[in-house]
């Protein structure tokens, strides 16, 4: 054959010949959406031009082994067609239909081996783990049981179950009209089959087709890439290496590009890099990255990326030990924050000590972005610039002055609008876990205060944000009844009063049931019959901090927490003015906690003003 040969090919021409999708092939990912868009697509091109040819993309193939053609680009929509045919031909027998001969030869067909036995080989062979079974099990009508399937399986399977509920819907039972899609699927829908004598030149071809990614994600373009530069004895150590990385991600509901983007950002400082822009920064920067010298190489360093960023978003160590300074980072972030994972990752083989402090500092300046309403997208340009320089630290000591010129400098320029937005904040404004958070945060910082930061019970956040022991208490309650309304006065039912965080504190849940909707207190002899009230309550609590609300609290070892707290004075009673003067507090608590407090400078101005007026 010529070396590079390109044809125009019906549906039903292109499978007169044999596929195989190597193993070490993207396995089968199409949707129900992408599935039922190529069948409307085809429905629709047959309605309006029945007699027209409609043209549905290119595959690019090598010649393969037992004279297969094995296919290197298009192998999603051939699957996919494979499979639609299948459902194709089980509708006509649901429908009684007993000759489906033409269909039967598009999906396999019957050889004599040199042993003169008849042999039944499938056109369309997927070489990834269970696929292939799965594809003939369609064909002879044997599936395995659900509970075996692999993620592709399911995958095939969704596919299969989309095409026969669009032939019902389509067609109902109208055979005849059944035939004249499948027809027209099979002479009029085109692709274009360009085959090479060769898999480097298949693989060349691929790279041309999608340049620059159009049609496909970055990840499918450098697992091609990498498979161009490695040696035919590595295929094997890059599939098995390459199906470990995404399957890990996947596994875990981690976006790939994000997480291959993320390791850009955090291992070569670059800014601005967008995910549709990987791929051409990849080709430009193979020397600095060095895929090409050693792709399995390569391929093992992203493993141990993916590692490290899948334990840090479950709140542990890079070895996947429980981490309390990584554990409240992700408690903050969430399911929706990635930034932070850029610093982490440069960070990952710093010592523990190292890592903590820049688990505190990334924990701190994101609470203070949330407070303020900065834009969580401006660490995207802080943190690939860090971590260049934070990769090369290896002592607390060598870290404290980068501490001081990134993480605490952007906090301090927050400083004076914190201080005026959190006592104003009004807490359901935050998204759920959020609201947790800071009330946990919050209630921690003076339980380590009082009882040592390294007590079991307190140095582990996720215990204060487990919401089955411990409750968002209002003190002030959402729905509060007349006998609160009259001891609160004006504003008990004002969102600003019942969401502000002097509003909010920390209860156990069997505190938090007790005290329902009661008024926090009562002039002497008044409500009786609701009693205990919520200030005889509070003092019960382990939590330092809820008790102070009606209970003067003593921590007594002269930290930055301590003198906060004694500044806490208890609450006789529960209005409008309490709430202000609770949240003024709790600012002056937040600031220590997450490290925003004022300058002097900014601090004696506020008084001098204070004093003016």
């Amino acid at each position: 054959m010529a070396t590079i040969e390109s044809n125009d090919l019906s549906v039903g021409d292109a499978l007169k010949d044999f596929y195989a999708v190597p193993d070490y092939q993207r396995e089968y990912v199409w949707e129900e959406d992408q599935i039922r868009q190529l069948l409307d697509d085809v429905r629709a091109e047959q309605a309006d031009a029945p007699d027209t040819d409609y043209f549905v993309g290119s595959i690019v193939t090598c010649t393969g082994a037992a004279g297969r053609l094995d296919l290197i680009d298009g192998q999603q929509r051939m699957t996919t067609l494979f499979v639609i045919l299948c459902a194709y031909r089980d509708r006509l027998q649901a429908l009684g239909e007993t000759q489906h001969a033409a269909v039967d030869a598009l999906l396999a067909t019957q050889k004599v081996d040199d042993q003169g036995r008849e042999t039944f080989e499938v056109r369309l062979d997927l070489q990834y783990k269970d696929a292939g079974k799965l594809l003939a099990g369609l064909v002879e009508r044997k599936v395995p049981e659900p509970k075996t399937w692999t993620r592709s399986m399911a995958n095939i399977m969704t596919a299969y179950d989309t095409a026969t509920a669009f032939y019902e819907k389509e067609f109902k039972d109208d055979v005849i009209e059944l035939r004249k899609f499948f027809g027209y699927l099979n002479n009029r829908v085109k692709l274009i089959r360009v085959r090479t004598d060769s898999l480097a030149r298949a693989l060349k071809i691929f790279e041309t087709i999608n340049d620059r990614g159009v049609g496909l994600d970055a990840m499918d373009l450098l697992k091609n890439l990498l498979f161009m530069k490695a040696q035919k004895s590595e295929f094997d150590a890059l599939k098995v290496g390459w199906k470990t990385l995404i399957d890990a991600l996947h596994g875990a509901g981690e976006k790939p590009l994000r997480f291959l983007r993320y390791v850009i950002l955090s291992a070569y400082g670059e800014q601005k890099l967008r995910e549709d822009e990987l791929y051409s920064w990849l080709l430009k920067n193979e020397g600095k990255v060095g895929y090409a010298a050693d792709p399995a190489g390569f391929v093992d360093s992203l493993n141990e990326a993916a590692t490290a960023y899948l334990n840090f978003m479950s709140g542990r160590d890079v070895n996947g030990k429980p981490h309390p300074a990584m554990e409240a980072v992700q408690l903050l972030a969430g399911k929706a924050t990635r930034q932070h994972m850029i610093l982490l990752l440069a960070a990952r083989d710093l010592p523990d000590e190292v890592f903590s402090a820049v688990c505190r500092d990334a924990e701190n300046l994101m609470f203070a972005f949330l407070v303020t309403g900065q834009n969580y997208r401006e660490f995207e340009v802080l943190f690939p610039a860090w971590a260049q320089r934070l990769a090369e630290i290896k002592t607390l000591e060598a870290y404290e002055p980068f501490s001081a010129s990134t993480f605490n400098k952007r906090r301090q320029e927050l400083a004076e609008r914190f201080h005026r937005e959190f006592p104003a904040m009004r807490v359901n404004g935050l998204r759920k876990f959020q609201q947790r958070y800071l009330v946990a945060r919050l209630t921690q910082a003076v339980d380590q205060a009082g009882f040592g930061a390294t007590s079991q019970g307190h140095v582990w956040l996720s215990r204060y944000c487990d919401s089955a022991a411990n409750h968002i208490e209002h003190i002030t309650p959402q729905t509060p009844r007349d006998e609160v309304r009259a001891a609160f006065g004006p504003g008990a039912d004002e969102p600003e009063v019942i969401w502000s965080v002097g509003n909010l504190a920390l209860a156990e849940a069997a505190i938090n049931h007790s005290l329902g909707n009661k008024p926090y207190s009562a002039p002497d002899g008044d409500l009786m019959h609701l009693r205990p009230l919520k200030r005889e309550v509070y003092p019960s609590s382990q939590h330092l901090l809820t008790r102070s609300i009606s209970q003067v609290v003593e921590v007594g070892k002269n930290t930055a927490i301590d003198r906060a707290v004694s500044t806490f004075t208890p609450f006789d009673k529960w209005d409008r003015d309490a709430v202000k003067r609770r949240a003024k507090m709790l600012t002056d608590l937040a600031a220590k906690v997450w490290q925003v407090e004022r300058p002097p400078t900014a601090v004696s101005g506020a008084l001098g003003e204070a004093a003016a007026e």
